[in-house]
């Protein structure tokens, strides 16, 4: 009961790449580079597992950003020429690369974390990729000329590189969907059909993490804009509930979602943000347990997975090995103090 995982990514040590950045320039080439990359990995899954944590991942160590780590193996992407666009319905600009011909795979994408990953730890293994919707919103088109072709373009890659980490052993494919909670009609128009084609065929654990971004300044001043109450879910949790997603990744610590919209994805598992990743204050594990506890008044408490609210990429690191600690922790305690006669 009370599983713990991260949302995906984890900040990267200082000799691999700039510290505190989301878009983090490398400080290694060549060969050096993948053993960097591979060393990385490997300290960030001990580290997981020394704070407790159930479902790790890779930490993302291997991708300079989540979602270019992606198209960086993917043909019919100019990064040659990039272009600078608003992403997030214009939250904030972004230099990207450009969709300039038909889509294909390269090869593999993530394959060599993935098995050097899974061969070095016991425990369950999450890989994070990021979902169609916010892959479309995080490139420039000059090809297809329709967003919803173009998603369902990149569904099929998507599609292709699950089914190879399965193989690989993963246990868990979760798809990062940003994006889900800005352009809210779209999710049910297409977002989620797209989801199914990225899920075909897929015999594992299948989750969505839909969160209100990293802890960078532009997402922390469009929340100061949302109001008192954030009720984005509220519009796209109905459609996920009906979904053949196993799992919804959400953010609820220090979130002004109110907790009764968890309800709305009866049925699903539900990875529960417990962690905030856009402060440095380090989390109690009492506060972590009374999310979960608050979160258990309306989601059955054996579908409850305490998670970070999104990836911890951009942090610094003492910060973030310090909040696994505490969400390693407060699951612990929540598990005493809520586990008694529990579903």
């Amino acid at each position: 009961m009370f599983e713990t995982t991260i949302a995906g990514s984890l900040p990267k040590p200082a000799w691999l790449a700039e510290p505190n950045k989301l878009w983090p320039a490398w400080r290694l080439a060549g060969a050096e580079l993948d053993d960097g990359k591979r060393d990385a990995t490997l300290l960030m899954l001990k580290l997981q597992e020394d704070c407790g944590i159930d479902v790790v991942t890779d930490g993302e160590q291997s991708r300079q950003h989540f979602v270019h780590g992606f198209l960086e193996f993917v043909d019919g992407i100019d990064f040659a020429h990039k272009v600078e666009i608003g992403i997030r319905a214009d939250r904030y600009k972004a230099m990207v690369p450009q969709v300039v011909g038909e889509l294909g795979l390269k090869g593999r994408v993530h394959g060599r974390e993935a098995r050097l990953a899974r061969a070095h730890t016991r425990r369950k293994l999450k890989f994070t990729l990021p979902g169609p919707m916010t892959i479309v919103d995080t490139v420039a088109d000059a090809h297809y000329g329709d967003r919803v072709k173009m998603a369902m373009a990149f569904a099929g890659l998507l599609n292709a590189e699950a089914r190879a980490l399965a193989a690989d052993g993963v246990d868990v494919i979760q798809f990062d969907e940003p994006a889900f909670n800005v352009y809210m009609a779209e999710v049910a128009d297409w977002g989620i059909a797209a989801l199914h084609r990225a899920i075909e065929g897929l015999t594992c654990v299948t989750a969505v993490h839909i969160c209100y971004g990293y802890g960078i300044k532009a997402n922390i001043d469009w929340k100061a804009t949302l109001g008192g109450e954030w009720r984005q879910y509220e519009a796209i949790f109905p459609a996920l509930a009906k979904s053949r997603i196993g799992q919804v990744s959400v953010e609820c610590r220090n979130a002004r979602v109110p907790m009764g919209l968890l309800k709305l994805l009866d049925g699903k598992d539900v990875q529960v943000g417990v962690i905030d990743v856009a402060t440095d204050e380090v989390e109690t594990p009492d506060e972590v347990a009374a999310v979960i506890g608050e979160a258990a008044k309306y989601v059955a408490k054996n579908k409850i997975i305490a998670g970070t609210n999104c990836g911890m990429a951009p942090m610094r690191w003492d910060i973030a090995f310090a909040k696994l600690e505490a969400l390693g922790k407060g699951a612990e305690l929540a598990r005493k103090k809520f586990g008694v006669g529990e579903q």
